[in-house]
C-alpha cells in the first residue's frame, strides 16, 4: 500500500521525492508538467538535476498537501512534490513519462517578475543591474543567492559569470522590494531571452 492508499506493484514504475516543478503546458486536454530532481529510488542514473516531462491525465491522481484531491489546473511551477511515474520513457530531452501520482509537499512563494536589460554583472557582490527601456529610474538591482537559478534561453543552469550588459533577461524575483536607490531584491530565476 502507498502514500495514496493505491495497492499496486512497483514495477515500471519510478518514485522520485522533493522534485520541483520547472514548466507546465497544456495541450488539448493533456498537461505537461516538466519536473527536476535528484532524489530516485529506482533510478539507474542518479546524475544530479535529474529532469523529466510528466504527462498527466484523468487517470492521474493528484493530491495537494493535506491529502486532498486537486486537478492538474491547480499545479504550478516552483512546487515540490513527489512522483510516481512509467519507467518507459520517450527518447526527447527531457525526457516524457506517464504519470501516475503526484503529491504536492510544498506550494512555491509567491514572486514577480521583471523583464529589462543587464546594465552590470557583480560577480564578487553576487548581484546584477537591470534596466528597462533606458530609463535609469527603472534600474533595480537583482540580489543573487545560492538558491537563485540563472538560465540561457533553452532552460539550461549557466554561471554568473555568464551573463554580460545589454543582454535581455526575464527575472522571477521577490515580491518586496528595498526603498533604497535602485531597489533591491532578491532574484529567484534569471533567464536570457531573445
Amino acid at each position: 500500500m502507498d502514500d495514496f492508499g493505491l495497492n499496486f506493484s512497483n514495477r515500471g514504475r519510478i518514485r522520485v521525492t522533493d522534485a520541483v516543478i520547472r514548466e507546465i503546458f497544456r495541450d488539448r486536454g493533456t498537461t505537461f508538467v516538466t519536473i527536476e530532481y535528484n532524489d530516485c529510488s529506482a533510478c539507474r542514473n542518479q546524475n544530479p538535476n535529474q529532469r523529466v516531462t510528466l504527462i498527466l491525465n484523468r487517470d492521474t491522481r493528484i493530491r495537494n498537501e493535506r491529502g486532498r484531491t486537486i486537478s492538474a489546473s491547480d499545479l504550478e511551477p516552483g512546487m515540490i512534490i513527489d512522483a510516481v511515474f512509467s519507467e518507459a520513457m520517450t527518447r526527447s530531452i527531457p525526457p516524457q513519462a506517464q504519470a501516475f501520482e503526484i503529491r504536492v509537499k510544498n506550494t512555491p512563494l509567491p514572486f514577480d517578475t521583471t523583464y529589462g536589460r543587464i546594465a552590470e554583472v557583480n560577480t564578487r557582490g553576487q548581484f546584477i543591474l537591470t534596466i528597462s527601456n533606458a530609463n535609469p529610474y527603472s534600474i533595480i538591482r537583482f540580489n543573487i543567492s545560492p538558491q537563485t537559478r540563472i538560465l540561457d534561453p533553452l532552460g539550461r543552469e549557466i554561471s554568473l559569470s555568464r551573463l554580460v550588459p545589454g543582454l535581455r533577461v526575464r527575472v522571477q524575483h521577490d515580491t518586496f522590494m528595498t526603498a533604497s536607490i535602485p531597489p533591491q531584491t532578491t532574484a529567484f530565476v534569471i533567464q536570457i531571452v531573445r
